[in-house]
């Protein structure tokens, strides 16, 4: 049965990402992102979660592609983290806020130099003529930063998912899987708190 005595998601969090980092073949940090425009029409596509605090779920991304114009028009959104090896399933939901500058280019400097690069180049969600048009890009956003530190592109930022709510769900025997949601409950005087409760299967 899932534990909920600590009445902390974040924790219980971390301890299924670390089972997962050992049992999953490729990219355990790997999360359904799931956003809608102004007009409500939804759209989901994998990415990575590239950090964790008590705040929430921080990803990166162009703020020009898609994902990145409907979060400004909704800031609101959904993950779905599923480890098939362990037959788990997390689901987070949430308001979005921008990560700081600091923040950002800090992830910005830690990624390999050609992904750097990637990010200059890709005019992410936009229509491509043909690959020679993408690799005509690299190859000038290369030569412009041959040398010396790549500036992070203003385009280019983080955002942290704050969760209002977060489901941790675990398979049993003959679809009586366990399920549980985590409900954040604000207030006034101290840090907002968690309240628990088990649904049905």
């Amino acid at each position: 049965m899932i534990d909920t005595n600590s009445n902390d998601p974040f924790g219980l969090f971390r301890a299924w990402m670390a089972e997962a980092e050992k049992s999953e073949p490729e990219d355990p940090n790997a999360m359904s992102l799931a956003t809608a425009d102004a007009a409500g029409l939804p759209s989901v596509r994998m990415v990575l979660l590239k950090g964790l605090d008590p705040e929430g779920f921080v990803f990166y991304t162009n703020l020009e592609s898609r994902k990145g114009g409907q979060l400004a028009e909704n800031p609101n959104a959904a993950l779905c983290f599923h480890w098939k090896s362990l037959k788990r399933q997390v689901r987070v939901e949430g308001a979005v806020q921008r990560v700081t500058d600091a923040e950002a280019d800090e992830y910005y400097h830690s990624r390999p130099r050609g992904s750097q690069i990637g990010a200059w180049a890709s005019r992410q969600s936009r229509p491509l003529e043909g690959r020679w048009e993408l690799e005509k890009r690299v190859a000038e956003f290369t030569a412009r930063h041959a040398v010396g530190t790549i500036p992070r592109p203003e385009f280019w930022s983080g955002f942290r998912v704050l969760p209002r709510r977060i489901e941790f769900w675990q398979d049993r025997p003959f679809r009586l899987h366990d399920r549980v949601v985590f409900h954040r409950t604000p207030s006034e005087n101290a840090e907002p708190g968690w309240t628990t409760e088990r649904l049905f299967p």
